[in-house]
């Protein structure tokens, strides 16, 4: 899955649902790579769906930024990447955390 934002309010938005959904959030980077002008940052999601309306199931997986940065240096697009099937099956059955 493909999930492009652009502008500040976009991506907290979405950063705050994710916070909101897994208060127990972890979000561990694996790597950061520049290509060109963007940045590409891969990531693990660690949490448990225990906020409002949450499955009560924890989470594992894995996915990548692109970045595009503005002209103040900050985040001005992102575009994730991740298997959003793996994502939901998860969400729906759980997933045991290995270490």
């Amino acid at each position: 899955m493909a999930l492009r934002l652009s502008g500040a309010g976009a991506i907290t938005e979405v950063g705050q649902g994710f916070i909101t959904a897994f208060p127990d959030l972890r979000l561990r980077m694996e790597d950061i790579l520049m290509q060109g002008e963007r940045a590409v940052y891969h990531w693990t999601f660690i949490g448990t769906n225990t906020g409002p309306g949450g499955t009560g199931h924890r989470v594992r997986f894995s996915g990548y930024e692109v970045w595009k940065f503005g002209e103040d240096g900050l985040i001005a697009e992102s575009q994730g990447h991740f298997d959003a099937a793996a994502y939901q099956r998860q969400l729906e059955r759980g997933v045991e955390e290995s270490r």
